[in-house]
């Protein structure tokens, strides 16, 4: 991690702009093969963070890229641009993706300013840390659980409408849906949730051969990490790993390249863990 003083951000979502030390979204020395030319991939909150490495190694390896993004314009305009400094189309939608019909129009936006759509990575979420169960009053329930699950099945199901063989779905789900997160009860209720929809609409679309697989992240420095925890937590943010850190998001770019990419055409209902070395069942 780069040095700096971290710093909280007052408001969900987080600015990536904005934070001290700036995410590492790629490696220097990341090296392309054209694993995606000429595909087209949706990602949801591909502004910042995780999604926006996700996003900036899609381009990397070939591929066209639409952004849904909830208010963050500045990251999204720079992550606009560096994709399409790799010589890529970028298309920014923003919205929030509690709105089914949000949902739905943004898939038939891509397909229609794209072309097409072959790879799906539903990656927006929030979070509000609550030390007492009783403080999660029923609007956060319901934030929580319309943005971090309802959205992906929304996207999903009007994805399926463009999707082909070949093609395939990619959920961020959390090392919460694997163990014990005291003070994030519904958020990593909603992972779980997460990880469980992706088991079983993969087995439901494996006769159309399209691949639905997750990655599970552990602690990875973002926004949504300053703009939800202390800043007692913020500073020891990742010390709890086998590795004493936290993660990077280019730690995990190659991941969502390598599922969307025909070398994981054998792979389909799993869940890849980049957690800095927790060990987790399932």
């Amino acid at each position: 991690m780069k040095t700096g003083v971290p710093k909280k951000q007052n408001q969900q979502p987080g600015i990536e702009a904005e934070m001290n030390p700036r995410p590492e979204f790629i490696k220097a020395n990341y090296k392309a093969a054209g694993k995606l030319q000429d595909k087209v991939a949706l990602v949801t909150g591909g502004d910042s963070g995780i999604g926006r490495a996700a996003c900036i190694h899609f381009a990397k390896e070939g591929a066209d890229v639409a952004i849904v993004y909830f208010n963050e314009d500045s990251d999204a305009e720079e992550t606009r641009q560096l994709i399409e400094a790799e010589g890529r189309q970028c298309l920014l939608i923003k919205g929030d993706v509690k709105s089914a019909a949000f949902c739905k129009k943004a898939v038939q936006q891509t397909v229609k300013k794209l072309g097409k759509l072959n790879i799906l990575v539903n990656n927006a979420g929030m979070q509000v840390p609550q030390k007492n169960p009783k403080a999660i009053d029923e609007k956060q329930l319901d934030d929580t659980f319309r943005t971090n699950i309802y959205a992906y099945f929304h996207f999903a199901t009007e994805a399926l409408e463009y999707l082909h063989e070949g093609d395939c779905i990619i959920n961020t789900t959390s090392v919460t849906a694997y163990r014990s997160s005291p003070n994030l009860i519904d958020y990593s209720s909603t992972k779980g949730a997460i990880t469980s929809f992706t088991r079983s609409l993969a087995t439901n679309l494996v006769d159309k051969k399209i691949r639905v697989n997750a990655i599970a992240p552990g602690p990875v420095w973002t926004p949504l990490i300053v703009s939800t925890f202390d800043e007692e937590k913020i500073k020891s943010f990742g010390s709890e790993t086998a590795m004493k850190r936290a993660g990077q998001p280019s730690e995990l770019g190659p991941a969502y390249v390598f599922l969307a990419s025909d070398d994981a055409s054998f792979i389909t209902g799993q869940v890849i863990h980049i957690n800095g070395g927790e060990v987790v069942n399932g």
